[in-house]
């Protein structure tokens, strides 16, 4: 079988930029063109390796990078001593600082708006105090879809393409691995993701059980967060779905 993941948590192309810049805590007013423009393909390849809902967006942006990229290494232009040459990358900074600033309005509204239900969601999400050994009240930041390609990435380092489309193979299978990390979740409350990556047996193993999470965070049965941005990420129940997840799971052992 070929396993397709649709995603509703992808975001857009100044997100993935932004996700870039941050990680790797570059100067957003000077941003190494070359260096970003690298890494976002790097992602756009493994996005479509995985054969994820890639939109046009996320391709054209591409194609800007690169035509900006290109613009740069081009011999600047003879100009007069008071005329300044425009930077390349201008319009880019620009787009992605209101960018920025209208997604931290959104994600101080949407933060109201979850302390107000009391649900602890994105854009932190701070655990009750009882549900730590210590009873004190932890902050976590919810992983991205780009954080945890970010693992994928690290975990799956020199695999070559063509080995992707093994997971055809019967050996592993996503619904298997959903179904597995569910009855983990039973067990124990919060499972780290690079346990999970560094207990598969093969890189196959690694791209299904990617896959697996993938789908478990579409279906909202988990929720992937981080106690610092950029850093390891933990998978934890999501107490909303995971109950009748179980239910539905015994209800079926228990017609068949």
């Amino acid at each position: 079988m070929n396993y397709k993941v649709r995603l509703d948590m992808f975001e857009g192309p100044l997100d993935l930029l932004l996700y870039l810049v941050k990680k790797d805590h570059l100067n957003i007013y000077d941003i190494p063109i070359a260096k970003v423009t690298q890494q976002y393909l790097e992602y756009i390849n493994l996005m479509q390796l995985l054969d994820l809902n890639i939109v046009g967006e996320f391709l054209v942006m591409a194609a800007t990078l690169m035509q900006i990229k290109s613009k740069m290494l081009l011999p600047a232009e003879e100009a007069a001593p008071e005329e300044e040459q425009e930077d390349p990358r201008a319009e880019l900074v620009k787009r992605l600082l209101e960018y920025e600033k209208f997604k931290q309005v959104a994600d101080n509204l949407k933060e109201r708006e979850i302390r107000q239900q009391d649900v602890f969601k994105r854009p932190k999400t701070e655990v009750p105090e009882g549900d730590n050994e210590s009873g004190k009240q932890e902050v976590y930041f919810e992983a991205s879809i780009f954080d945890l390609i970010n693992a994928f990435s690290q975990a799956l380092k020199d695999v070559p393409r063509e080995v992707f489309y093994e997971v055809v193979k019967d050996q592993y299978t996503v619904e298997q691995k959903v179904h597995d990390i569910l009855h983990l979740l039973l067990i124990q409350t919060e499972i780290r993701l690079s346990e999970l990556f560094a207990n598969a047996r093969n890189k196959l193993e690694i791209i299904v059980i990617f896959l697996a999470i993938l789908e478990l965070a579409k279906m909202k049965e988990i929720i992937v967060r981080q106690g610092v941005e950029f850093e390891e990420i933990v998978i934890i129940r999501n107490r909303e779905n995971i109950i009748p997840y179980e239910r539905r799971d015994q209800t079926g052992a228990a017609e068949g």
